[in-house]
């Protein structure tokens, strides 16, 4: 058979088959470890404590104890720490489920005598009778009231609850579509909840998939907002600055109007596809590099990339600018690199430790350290 006859008999196969492998390779690849996670050299970062799941959110509850959100098992983590002063280590002295019994868990919110867990479509309150040493043992026992439930999930969940400065909380809730009309207007938007009663509304709407924001003193609420799938370069990620009732584009934007008349634009932007995620304000004391409106991010990575993306952390530098209609403007840089799947983040207290979690290889969490030689 000569060589055109073959490629008449067999080539449209291969082709499907080429198509085919280049589609599971686009999947897997945000799952997959490429080298060594690369930083500037005078920070390291090592390995902390392994077989966590799906790390989905960080939350401190004091300097020694880190709560771990395991989407996989539907289940919280207690991480118990010590800090070795000789060696300038962190030991993990112990790590066990905490609470479980909930279904892809992305959020924990700690107050002075309660707690906040978003899971699917749900928002479940336990209370507790203060920070002592006896309360986290006491929590498991305790009665879980359903603040809100039955919020859709579908290409997205329900992920971050945090609270602003007044005590109200915010809840970010993705989408159930790549692009689509919400039949519930609660999906693709930043709800506000009332932590005693469960009523709740919209804050802001056309939000896609927000997974994260965190308070910024002097600035506001930034978020997080990750854009539709399969146009291109089109759309940046977003890091947008909460203004209550406004609505941010999605799904009327589209590569020619990727803000649509009437929307508000983002502070800070980020490679498309890349999935941005996680978001930790930097404490005013940290010896990470930054000022007092820093914020890092962890940039997941996507399957809706033929070259991979993301992997990374990312530092985010506010600064005031006019000509932006919200007064900000944000520079973004690569913290750390070739990280695989980094998804919640959380500065330490002291501000001089960075942990953060990878979502895949059975689920870890890491830190990230300055150099004993690094100068204030």
């Amino acid at each position: 058979m000569t060589t055109q006859g073959k490629w008449q008999k067999f080539g449209p196969a291969l082709l499907i088959l080429t198509l085919v492998g280049m589609l599971f390779s686009s999947h897997i690849l945000p799952y997959t470890q490429f080298s060594e996670p690369t930083i500037n050299e005078n920070y390291t970062i090592e390995l902390v404590a392994e077989d966590l799941g799906g790390p989905s959110c960080l939350e401190w509850v004091d300097e020694n104890v880190l709560i771990v959100c395991d989407r996989d098992d539907g289940r919280l983590v207690a991480l118990n720490f010590e800090f070795n002063t000789t060696d300038s280590e962190w030991n993990l002295s112990s790590s066990s489920t905490w609470l479980d019994g909930f279904f892809q868990p992305h959020g924990i919110h700690f107050a002075e005598d309660f707690i906040i867990i978003s899971d699917s479509g749900r928002l479940t309150r336990i209370n507790h009778s203060g920070p002592d040493s006896m309360w986290m043992d006491e929590v498991q026992t305790n009665e879980r009231w359903v603040l809100i439930e039955g919020i859709s999930v579908g290409n997205h969940q329900t992920n971050a609850i945090n609270e602003m400065t007044n005590g109200t909380l915010i809840w970010h809730v993705g989408s159930t579509c790549n692009i689509c009309v919400e039949e519930d207007e609660r999906n693709a938007a930043l709800l506000w909840v009332n932590a005693s009663t469960g009523e709740h509304r919209v804050l802001a709407s056309g939000v896609r998939n927000s997974y994260d924001g965190v308070w910024v003193e002097g600035i506001g609420y930034l978020f997080s907002d990750n854009g539709r799938d399969w146009d291109g370069k089109h759309p940046l990620e977003e890091v947008n600055l909460l203004i209550n009732g406004e609505d941010y584009g999605w799904p009327d934007d589209d590569p020619e109007h990727p803000i649509p008349a009437g929307t508000v634009g983002p502070v800070a932007t980020w490679t498309p596809h890349s999935s941005l995620n996680g978001m930790d304000v930097r404490p005013a004391n940290s010896t990470f590099p930054g000022n007092e409106y820093t914020v890092y991010a962890t940039v997941f990575g996507s399957w809706n990339a033929v070259i991979p993306v993301g992997h990374e952390i990312v530092q985010i530098d506010l600064k005031e600018n006019l000509t932006n209609s919200q007064g900000w403007s944000g520079e973004v840089t690569s913290f750390a690199t070739n990280l695989t799947t980094p998804l919640p983040i959380a500065f330490h207290p002291s501000g001089n430790y960075l942990f953060y979690g990878t979502f895949s290889g059975g689920g870890s969490l890491h830190i990230i350290t300055a150099n004993s030689n690094l100068s204030d």
